[in-house]
């Protein structure tokens, strides 16, 4: 997760003239692009799991005989990559996307919706609904699943033993008891680890402590609803504000900690509890990297006064580009390789599969919970029963739109002035909603 454009502005600029930038690329460099082998698949992705993504491209290769292009780029730079490349107009077929860029790409007409493809939709059945949901945009689905993932809580079972409870807080007041009754015993001086850093992980932790407290950041319609105290994210601010500044159980510092900061000083056992992403579960269990290993338990996401158990999900998908749809041909077999990954390969879920038992990474296939060697492999470091009960708990983001990016910044900023008390709970979210209503004005 990479914010690649660093001023906002000239982000969303580059995105309204990249319809008449593209012109550009039918010329010669477009024509050098396109001079390979008319049935070659183009096939771009991250550089994550690289081995994996090889031995499953020449399977596919093996089993329909349609020869594929596959490169790669580093996480950080593959968003400016692909721009470069869709405007550019070289050849990619089929593509890794985040679920943050869909409204962007889509509008700007690089990506092509997969409704008309029964073999793609025929998995939305078997895919969890926040997945389902983060693939659809203005009424159209545009691609396949194949990683999804959510925040979590997570907690030291033997810090809490030592305070002398028998189980994990189920509210957010619980956790404000236990957090206290150990910061009072020395257990830890502040127990609950957020990380509030300005950083591309900071919506997702605001998301699961909003809907967790029954709220949104903006309505179905579009509309922002977050300084509405009945329907926003106020009531999950004054939790934070008061659980820095009134029961000093979450540190001050939590404006400056990244997500990675915060799951190194989780997993050397400063804190007691922590919101992170499922995922890193393996490594806070894993005694080569963490010094509390053996002892991270997961629990559902606390829930606020009126809230619930509910977080925050993500996901990737493969998409297929408007250049590839053009082509029928090409389109289909585009179709097939988007089925090898996100669905089934030979009849079975194998790349989800394989990633998760390589790297431990998620899935947003419901009946892969039931895999009996990915129960088998899951349950050496924590309950997949907590992990599928909490996966069919979590809503997509719903900030997700062509100005989000812009948004996020200013949305950031809010919630750190009232963590820091610069201004009240009211005014940063009025900051906030302001700012949500004039970017979607504006387009």
């Amino acid at each position: 997760m990479s914010r690649i454009w660093t001023h906002p502005s000239s982000r969303r600029g580059f995105l309204r003239n990249s319809a008449a930038m593209g012109l550009a690329g039918t010329g010669l460099l477009g024509l050098a692009n396109r001079a390979q082998a008319a049935d070659t698949l183009n096939y771009y992705t991250w550089s994550a799991a690289v081995d994996t993504v090889k031995a499953h491209v020449a399977a596919f290769e093996k089993k329909y005989g349609i020869p594929v292009n596959y490169n790669n780029a580093p996480w950080a730079q593959f968003r400016d990559t692909m721009v470069t490349k869709f405007v550019g107009g070289a050849p990619v077929d089929v593509v890794w996307v985040s679920d943050s860029w869909l409204p962007e790409w889509a509008d700007a007409g690089w990506l092509a919706p997969v409704d008309g493809y029964p073999e793609i939709m025929k998995y939305d059945a078997d895919v969890d609904d926040f997945c389902n949901q983060s693939m659809k945009y203005k009424g159209h689905q545009y691609g396949l699943t194949y990683y999804s993932d959510y925040m979590a809580f997570f907690y030291d079972e033997e810090k809490l033993k030592k305070a002398g409870f028998s189980k994990p807080p189920e509210t957010w007041e619980e956790v404000v008891a236990q957090s206290t009754k150990m910061k009072q015993a020395g257990i830890s001086e502040y127990p609950l680890m957020l990380s509030m850093a300005r950083e591309t992980w900071l919506i997702e932790f605001l998301s699961a402590l909003v809907y967790s407290h029954g709220g949104r950041f903006v309505d179905d319609a579009g509309n922002a609803v977050m300084a509405d105290p009945a329907k926003g994210a106020q009531a999950a601010m004054q939790w934070v504000v008061d659980a820095v500044n009134k029961h000093k159980i979450v540190s001050p510092a939590c404006v400056e900690t990244g997500e990675l900061n915060g799951l190194k000083a989780f997993s050397s056992g400063n804190h007691a509890f922590a919101l992170i992403g499922r995922y890193r579960i393996r490594s806070l269990n894993d005694p080569a990297q963490s010094k509390i290993a053996g002892h991270v338990r997961q629990a559902l996401m606390p829930a606020g006064p009126h809230g619930s158990h509910a977080t925050v999900g993500w996901m990737r998908f493969h998409g297929m580009t408007a250049q590839a749809a053009k082509d029928r041909t090409r389109a289909a077999n585009a179709a097939k390789l988007i089925e090898w990954f996100g669905g089934k390969a030979d009849g079975k879920y194998q790349f989800q599969k394989m990633l998760f038992l390589d790297i431990g990474s998620g899935f947003g296939v419901k009946s892969l919970f039931q895999d009996p060697e990915i129960r088998a492999a899951y349950q050496k470091y924590s309950d997949i029963g907590m992990a599928e009960k909490q996966q069919s708990l979590a809503h997509k983001k719903d900030v997700v739109a062509p100005w989000f990016g812009e948004w996020d910044e200013v949305n950031g900023t809010a919630w750190q002035s009232a963590i820091l008390g610069k201004s009240t709970v009211a005014d940063a979210l009025k900051t906030s909603a302001q700012s949500w209503t004039k970017l979607r004005k504006q387009g």
